[in-house]
């Protein structure tokens, strides 16, 4: 018997999605689609993606079987850093469009059954911030500058910065003003630190949380939440080429434990609110453990697996990495989290084209057929675990980074300062393609605001829909097959079976998957009706071949 992938009718994916809006604890096993607003669909034919194109494509994102939508920032914004420099937090930029259409979006969302969970940019704003244009004017000893951290320079003259941070993107985390002060950015210059010593900091994003949370948004995801403290005196850190040390190490401007108070604040808040409103934290830390500390009971519901979307194809390290995050989530209650591609890093089918030990921000092709079918193998590894999942626009079409964008399109800040990050974000956020021809393969009606590669239209939702063994269809069958049976979703353990070399085997209840990470076949036990396969699997004598780089699901009932 030789098949590729199988699955039951799903039921009707509204009456489907609307009981899931409606169960109690949804974000234990939530599956949540990421979508980047300015490449996911654009209204107005102006090259970029906008809140009513994300509006139109909700009934695809309902059919697709996701819990939940994740919109990166649209708040009005210099876009700086694509958004992440905020401006205003009430405010949507005449980019994305309108209040009016924020409010559209949710009202359609809620009514398919998705529920909608916002990007908040909490430790740090644009300096086309008001506070910040006005600390500026103001000068030193405004109390609008407590608000931030600007400090004095060191050296005879103050010519040099307060101390030895390094920017996250490359260069010192301090740029001088005119009158002579200091002010800090672990990010873009555009982006000052927010002081959250300052109690009224706390107190306007309390307020900011509200006024969305009135909108009738489901949640936030919160930016670089682990960054909003820094340590008493700003130390030195003493060492060069910080941004390696990033998730890795202790560091006096990251993951401090004053972060977990204010988390403990908005808590309060969320709680306010009926719904089962949620919080997910964006979360570098040295430890799956220490990530751990902000989803505690009294904090977030959910935060990022960094370590999992780091780990490379390979069964020893994914089996290492899942084992420590179930062991860590386990004493706080809360669901694990399982991601493979964001915004933020080079897509997953690019990062397993190419050899381990690159990183998540490369710009190398790879072996385009071999990165699809890893990405496909873990991606339906990764819907098997238990807990949540996150997903990201355009990984369900298999799509590459687009590794040969021109230099003089690119336009992320990292890119152009030289050092910390490598600066390749914008080859995951080209505008996904939906129809096979169109100037912009149906993105909108006026091209698109990064170039899409030729062939684009081959990978489209038009080229995929309906065509058995498409990227696309593995998915919308893995996510009714992880609706449909019982043993999947939330948990917290997994039971580990023998398998070979470079194979992943693991039971939940009647439920079996094995993962091949090798570069050979393997034979392993039917365990029982095969219910979905990234790739062709062939049965006989109650044994079955696996292919390299494929995963398999059964049911023993």
């Amino acid at each position: 018997m030789s098949q590729q992938h199988s699955a039951a009718p799903a039921p009707g994916p509204t009456s489907a999605l609307a009981t899931v809006a409606k169960r109690r604890d949804w974000w234990l096993d939530a599956v949540i689609y990421q979508v980047y607003p300015r490449s996911f669909a654009d209204s107005n034919g102006d090259g970029m993606g906008d809140l009513e194109g994300v509006r139109t494509r909700l009934p695809y994102l309902r059919d697709l079987g996701v819990d939940a939508v994740w919109l990166s920032p649209f708040y009005a914004s210099p876009q700086a850093d694509a958004g992440y420099d905020v401006a205003d937090y009430r405010a949507v930029d005449p980019m994305f469009g309108t209040l009016l259409d924020a409010d559209a979006l949710i009202r359609d969302a809620h009514e398919l059954g998705l529920r909608i969970i916002v990007d908040l940019v909490p430790n740090h704003s644009s300096d086309q911030h008001e506070w910040f244009k006005r600390a500026l004017a103001d000068g030193p000893g405004s109390p609008l500058r407590d608000r931030y951290h600007f400090r004095p320079g060191k050296g005879k003259n103050g010519e040099l910065p307060p101390n030895d941070w390094e920017s996250i993107f490359g260069g010192p985390a301090w740029t001088r003003v005119p009158d002579g002060e200091w002010y800090l950015h672990l990010f873009a210059p555009e982006q000052p630190d927010f002081n959250w010593e300052h109690p009224a900091v706390g107190d306007e994003f309390r307020s900011i949380l509200r006024f969305w949370l009135d909108m009738g948004v489901d949640g936030f995801r919160i930016d670089v939440a682990h960054g909003l403290v820094k340590a008493e005196g700003l130390p030195d850190l003493g060492s060069h080429d910080q941004v390696k040390l990033l998730g890795n190490d202790v560091m006096p401007f990251f993951d401090q434990d004053g972060v977990h108070e204010i988390y403990r604040q908005w808590r309060h808040v969320l709680d306010e609110y009926a719904g089962e409103r949620i919080f997910v934290a964006e979360a570098w830390t040295p430890t799956i453990e220490r990530t751990a500390n902000y989803v505690r009971s009294d904090e977030l519901h959910q935060a990022f697996n960094f370590q999992y979307l780091s780990t490379y194809w390979e069964a020893e390290e994914m089996r290492d990495v899942i084992d420590r995050t179930l062991e860590a989530m386990r004493p706080v209650g809360a669901p694990a989290t399982w991601v493979l591609s964001n915004h933020d890093v080079t897509r997953h089918a690019t990062r397993f084209a190419n050899p381990p030990g690159l990183g998540t921000q490369i710009c190398l092709a790879g072996d385009r057929e071999v990165g699809l079918r890893r990405a496909r193998a873990a991606t339906l590894l990764m819907l098997a675990l238990p807990g949540s999942a996150y997903v990201y626009q355009g990984e369900e079409l298999g799509l590459p980074d687009v590794v040969d964008l021109p230099d003089e399109v690119r336009q992320d800040p990292a890119y152009f300062r030289g050092a910390g990050q490598d600066g390749f974000r914008d080859g995951c956020r080209v505008p996904i393609p939906w129809t096979r021809t169109g100037s912009s393969y149906g993105f909108g009606a006026g091209g698109s605001w990064l170039p899409q590669p030729e062939g684009w239209g081959e990978l489209s939702v038009e080229a995929q829909t309906g065509v058995s063994g498409s990227t696309l269809e593995l998915y919308r069958a893995a996510l009714a097959v992880r609706r449909e049976q019982p043993d999947l979703g939330a948990g917290d353990a997994v039971q580990w079976l023998r398998a070979p070399d470079g194979v992943l085997a693991f039971r939940r209840g009647e439920f079996v998957c094995v993962a091949n990470t090798g570069g050979e076949s393997v034979a392993v036990p039917a365990y029982g009706r095969v219910l979905l396969a990234s790739g062709e699997v062939s049965e006989a004598d109650g044994e079955v071949k696996v292919p390299a780089d494929t995963t398999v699901w059964w049911t023993t009932a």
